[in-house]
């Protein structure tokens, strides 16, 4: 290899480097793109229906939604944090009377099968209990470190917020931008890509909402119709975390079922029947119906993902699993397929 390769080889080594040290700092780029995607969306549709020009529309929506999050704030916030800590308190009870009933399944088990003695050593581990106590200075340093994630995670949501509202504001601006890095030849083909990206965003984004209300709403009528208390927080929880395939049905099923198993183990059953039906009829009907004409991902795929955006980027990259394999599957299809693979040519072979 000449000098001038070796540069080149050792500049983008020291590049992919830089970007893999500061790939937090990027993935909260990507969820401010994200951010301003559906703020971009919001204002698409306000300036169709209002017949106005862009700055108002995107006012207007501005407006609209600080409106939207007062009225949340005021209304549905303290009734929700309320139910949410009662959920909270409740579950402890609940996880110590599943355990109490394990106990007995297995001790009656243990009596019709090895005699009473057999299970003695898992008693004691289940009976035993700390005779330390917390220490103070202990208890301080995890408060401080509590406060400071905290902390560090309510900067973090104020830049996302400040730089998803800078990108709406012009974004054709910031998409120039990236399109100027790329070489002069493959900038008018790179500029198609990112508005595929931004329409597949786009979509999926909408039917995450719709199947985010329909679960919510099954949920809420479902657990009304059964009994179970703390109906608000759980049909909440079980909308806002169906964003998060896979991880997140599980999640917001195990806060009905602590509630229901106080009252009943046939309640608790009732609860866990309903979940999976909810989640049956989003998956086979509500998701299908939703993405026909839209984005459409390999649940092996969706859930690959997730595991390897979670192990590089940890909790965040769950959460942003999914419109990072939207991007991933068009870039994919649009540069790496069409633009490099259908184009390859066999080399012709040199004639005798």
């Amino acid at each position: 290899m000449k000098f001038g390769q070796w540069l080149g080889l050792i500049a983008t080594a020291a590049a992919l480097l830089l970007l893999w040290n500061f790939r937090d700092v990027l993935l909260l780029l990507f969820a401010a793109v994200v951010l301003a995607m559906a703020l971009c969306t919001l204002v698409g549709v306000v300036q169709t229906r209002l017949g106005c020009k862009r700055p108002l529309a995107l006012v207007a929506s501005l407006m609209g939604l600080l409106g939207l999050v007062v009225v949340a704030v005021a209304v549905v916030v303290p009734p929700f944090i309320s139910q949410f800590q009662e959920l909270l308190r409740q579950i402890p009870t609940a996880l110590a009377l599943a355990t109490q009933m394990l106990r007995q399944g297995l001790d009656q088990s243990s009596q019709m099968l090895y005699g009473k003695e057999a299970l003695q050593w898992l008693q004691q581990s289940w009976h035993s209990q700390g005779t330390g106590g917390l220490d103070p200075t202990t208890g301080v340093l995890r408060l401080l470190g509590i406060a400071g994630n905290l902390g560090s995670g309510l900067l973090e949501l104020l830049f996302v917020l400040a730089v998803s509202v800078m990108i709406a504001i012009q974004p054709i601006a910031y998409r120039e931008v990236a399109v100027l890095l790329l070489p002069s030849f493959y900038r008018r083909r790179f500029r198609q890509v990112l508005l595929l990206c931004g329409e597949a965003l786009s979509s999926w984004m909408a039917g995450v909402l719709i199947s985010s209300l329909f679960v919510g709403v099954l949920a809420g009528i479902g657990l009304s119709l059964l009994g179970v208390k703390l109906v608000a927080a759980n049909a909440l929880l079980a909308g806002l975390l169906n964003v998060i395939p896979n991880v997140g049905p599980t999640l917001s099923t195990v806060f009905p079922l602590s509630v229901a198993l106080l009252d009943s183990p046939y309640k608790a059953l009732g609860v866990l029947a309903l979940y999976v039906v909810v989640q049956h009829l989003e998956s086979y009907l509500i998701t299908p119906s939703v993405m026909h004409h839209q984005v459409k991902l390999l649940p092996g795929l969706t859930l690959m993902a997730q595991f390897l955006f979670t192990v590089v980027f940890g909790p965040l990259g769950l959460l942003l699993a999914l419109p990072l394999a939207v991007c991933l599957q068009v870039l994919v299809r649009e540069i790496l397929i069409r633009d490099v693979l259908d184009r390859w040519r066999r080399p012709r072979t040199a004639l005798p």
